[in-house]
């Protein structure tokens, strides 16, 4: 890392430092890349991929690669990309085997001394799941910000969040840049503490900025998921696709005191039943997978539920089915629940649907690119169009490890993304002259605004008038939010909540324009 204050350079910018984000950082590092990372909170450990629970998919005993591969197809209702897939499927083992087990000493959990435990999740004809326990990705998380931290290449810059895009020829001072072909140099980040944005010059940038849960009221995500890396790549104008396949989980914990935790697929996969709240089992209706069917089609059913029963939740029953001692197998979220009064290994959880996981996203191709010159895009912010129409379950660790894996070995080969250009032809951020101050209340109710319209018109079950009364709506905040963020002082929440609308105004758009019930996308009409 270098330069002065306000302005720095790096071989490597990755915003993001989840599984796929840390995992392009180790691959690059090795090359002896010069790295910054971004992380918006001051706990570098802070991400999606540290509240996943249930595992990562590797191959069992009992496995085949070509039955992971029907399983991917199947869950994600056969709009796969099966380039994509097959690499998955390919470095599926390996590289957990090497990277996770081997180089960073992950010990999964195991039944006795040799043999790994399988766990076994919704969509999945095989127990073929490694965990640790029920914490894996914070685990994972863990072990490789401790990697990181050896290396004496890879900076971090904790407490940052990423503002925007350093693109040419937008941010060029010199007009003769729009004969150039479109680049990304790097992107400007705010100091979360000074309230100053750093401009970071790179000749590679990596979004690995995770999902966007939160723009939906009921989310099983961290508050920061605010899909801030689709925005930015939207405003960018790099290519985007299938934005309108939102992934719910079926079963987050409903407690009025309790914010979005997520009870994972495998306590399902261990024997538990969801039922009504009046003790009747109701997945039957599906038949074969039953409660371990697709994450889409349990999630409808749930919903299919309350509707008809007037509910505002169902039950998941664990303590009357268990195959396993609840305490050991699953410790953090019995604790959890116990803590809410709720003690799983005597009686059922109740839980609800919430977003969990978007299928799309910036789209890219085997190895991590964009189609914007100099940007890469791992993790969930991307679309490999591995996942199709709803992603199968315990994947997204997988594909933030190989696609971070794949592209931080990648950065080595590519040469800088625009030649020629200077420093000085970029423009400096534009503060304010007479900046207003940020009012939370404001900012509270815009999101209350955005969230609750998201959930009722463009959540599980979408038609065409309540998207039309969603796009209608947001768009009037739009200009409201625009106007806000141009006059006021630069602050992380107001950068989130410009973000934040974007996102959801991109979820709408591409769920209005896809007529076809697929996967994730539900069109009751």
């Amino acid at each position: 890392m270098s330069g002065d204050e306000e302005r720095l350079r790096a071989d490597v910018l990755i915003l993001g430092c989840g599984i796929s984000g840390a995992a392009a950082a180790l691959a690059a590092a090795k090359a002896g890349l010069n790295i910054i990372i971004i992380s918006k909170s001051p706990d570098l450990e802070e991400s999606n991929t540290r509240y996943a629970q249930g595992g990562i998919v590797s191959l069992g005993p009992d496995d085949d690669p070509n039955l992971l591969r029907e399983d991917i197809f199947k869950a994600g209702d056969g709009i796969n990309n099966p380039e994509a897939v097959d690499v998955l499927v390919a470095e599926s083992k390996p590289m957990v085997e090497d990277i996770l087990i081997g180089e960073l000493g992950i010990d999964f959990s195991r039944n006795g001394e040799d043999d790994l435990d399988f766990a076994q999740e919704g969509g999945h004809s095989r127990r073929r799941i490694l965990h640790f326990r029920d914490t894996t990705g914070r685990t994972i998380e863990e072990a490789f910000i401790a990697a990181l931290r050896r290396i004496p290449n890879v900076h971090f810059l904790a407490g940052h969040t990423a503002v925007d895009l350093l693109t040419v020829p937008h941010h060029s001072k010199d007009p003769r840049a729009y004969y150039r072909e479109p680049a990304c140099l790097g992107a400007y980040v705010l100091n979360n503490q000074t309230r100053r944005v750093r401009t970071i010059f790179a000749g590679r940038t990596v979004l690995a900025t995770g999902g966007c849960g939160t723009v939906f009221l009921n989310t099983s995500n961290p508050k920061t998921a605010v899909g801030s890396g689709y925005a930015m790549a939207l405003r960018s104008g790099a290519r985007i696709a299938h934005m309108e396949y939102v992934q719910f989980h079926p079963t987050v914990l409903y407690h009025r005191d309790c914010d979005g935790f997520l009870i994972s697929e495998s306590v399902r996969g261990e024997g538990a039943r969801l039922k009504s709240l009046d003790g009747r089992t109701f997945m039957d209706k599906l038949g074969g997978l039953r409660d371990l069917a697709p994450r889409d089609e349990v999630s409808r059913a749930i919903y299919e539920e309350m509707i008809l029963t007037n509910a505002t939740h169902v039950l998941l029953d664990l303590a009357s089915y268990a195959k396993v001692d609840v305490k050991s197998r699953f410790p953090n979220i019995y604790e959890t629940c116990l803590r809410y009064g709720i003690d799983i290994s005597r009686e059922p959880i109740p839980v609800v649907p919430a977003a969990h996981y978007c299928c799309g996203g910036v789209l890219v191709d085997t190895w991590g690119k964009t189609s914007l010159r100099g940007l890469y895009a791992v993790g969930e912010v991307s679309c490999t169009g591995l996942h199709g129409a709803n992603r199968l379950a315990s994947t997204s660790l997988l594909e933030g490890l190989v696609w971070g894996t794949r592209t931080g070995r990648r950065l080595s080969d590519v040469r800088s993304p625009a030649p020629g250009f200077a420093e000085s032809d970029i423009h400096e951020w534009y503060y304010p002259k007479h900046p207003e101050e940020v009012d939370p209340a404001l900012i509270n109710q815009d999101w209350l605004t955005i969230r609750s319209t998201m959930w009722n018109y463009a959540g599980l079950v979408r038609t065409a008038k309540r998207l039309e009364r969603a796009k209608a709506d947001l768009e009037y905040l739009e200009h409201r939010i625009d106007k806000f963020y141009r006059e006021a002082i630069l602050d992380p929440d107001i950068i989130r909540l410009r973000h934040g609308l974007q996102v959801a105004l991109m979820i709408i758009r591409a769920a209005n324009a896809n007529p076809v019930s697929a996967g994730a996308h539900y069109r009751l009409d």
